[in-house]
């Protein structure tokens, strides 16, 4: 049976249910995230509406960037317990059409809708989906369509905001040739900049080198980017899709180098990350610790085990040890730290 994949994206989720909540700011620059104290503050960007990236703000910028582009913008605080409250509705709505759904995000999903056969079908469907939610909800998204969950999520990207794009088994070789290599999902700026000084842009370049170049490049990720180029995906739409990683971080209000402080806050991290693994009786195999230095240059470093463990005095020592290691090689002020496992 032929494959076909809807991957389905909420529009600017948080900043979008905020304007929805408070008229008065239609038409306004919208950003949800930390603070920015004027300027001052020091956590990011969570979202922010269309109005608000016309000024160059988006998702993960420093919120005093934000503040500096557009300080006439409203600035909200991240209220989870409403958006969580949304999403389900949101969700419950995307589970019913389809058996086969998966839950990536509090704003986005794939469905598998296969059984129906025809795209024409699946199209019909997307628009019918994309209007109950405007109904029930008074929110736009957006939704790819594609014989796989590649093509679908590229799909859905090309057609933001509140789009709808069809990309059927004979069109995947025409839309994705003529596409930046940054499209495709996995490269980021640096692979990307690898790519451009061996004169490779375009998927359509990119295609062109082989699959062993590609693995000497970039190792196993190479292989992945061979198979992308393609169109080529394999990967079911997965129900229930467990949970894989636990993670907590934590923004210094200054830069600082004085290891009491580091210190201090990371023991209360690792305790964070250590009940939340009991609470859901998970065991941890890799551990990973992120180091954000003054200017925004961020680290991880990693440590896996053979087998997993469930002992809170491996995971405080390692997390540690790999910490130590940041202050010790790199002299900058700390901005932020880490800790995220895996099981």
């Amino acid at each position: 049976m032929k494959r076909i994949i809807l991957h389905i994206d909420m529009d600017a989720f948080f900043a979008k249910i905020e304007e929805r909540e408070n008229p008065q700011f239609k038409g306004k620059p919208v950003v949800v995230g930390a603070n920015p104290k004027r300027g001052e503050g020091r956590g990011v960007v969570s979202t922010c509406n269309y109005e608000a990236r016309k000024y160059g703000i988006h998702s993960a910028l420093p919120i005093s960037r934000a503040y500096q582009l557009c300080p006439k913008a409203i600035f909200l605080p991240v209220n989870m317990e409403l958006y969580q409250e949304v999403s389900e509705r949101v969700m419950n709505i995307i589970k019913r059409y389809s058996q086969n759904w998966e839950i990536v995000s509090l704003d986005e999903a794939y469905l598998d809708v296969s059984i129906i056969k025809a795209y024409k079908k699946a199209e019909e469907l997307a628009k019918n989906l994309k209007r109950e939610i405007i109904a029930k909800e008074k929110l736009t998204s957006t939704i790819g369509i594609g014989p796989n969950k590649l093509i679908a999520k590229m799909a859905m990207e090309k057609a933001k905001p509140n789009g709808l794009l069809l990309v059927n088994p004979k069109q995947v070789k025409s839309f994705l040739e003529p596409l930046d290599v940054e499209d495709l999902p996995g490269i980021g700026p640096k692979t990307a900049g690898k790519l451009r000084d061996i004169k490779v842009n375009k998927i359509k370049e990119l295609k062109e080198l082989s699959k062993l170049k590609l693995k000497e490049m970039f190792g196993k990720a190479g292989e992945s980017f061979y198979e992308r180029a393609r169109g080529i995906d394999e990967e079911p739409v997965i129900s229930n899709r467990a949970v894989k990683s636990i993670g907590k971080e934590y923004t210094f209000e200054r830069d600082t180098r004085d290891s009491e402080i580091l210190f201090e806050t990371f023991e209360e991290i690792i305790k964070g990350v250590w009940q939340e693994l009991k609470e859901n009786n998970f065991s941890f195999k890799t551990i990973t610790v992120i180091c954000r230095f003054s200017g925004f240059e961020t680290h991880t470093r990693s440590k896996t085990f053979e087998k997993p463990s469930e002992d809170f005095k491996t995971l405080q020592k390692e997390a540690k040890k790999l910490l130590l290691k940041f202050i010790v090689e790199n002299q900058k002020p700390i901005r932020l730290i880490g800790l995220r496992v895996k099981f």
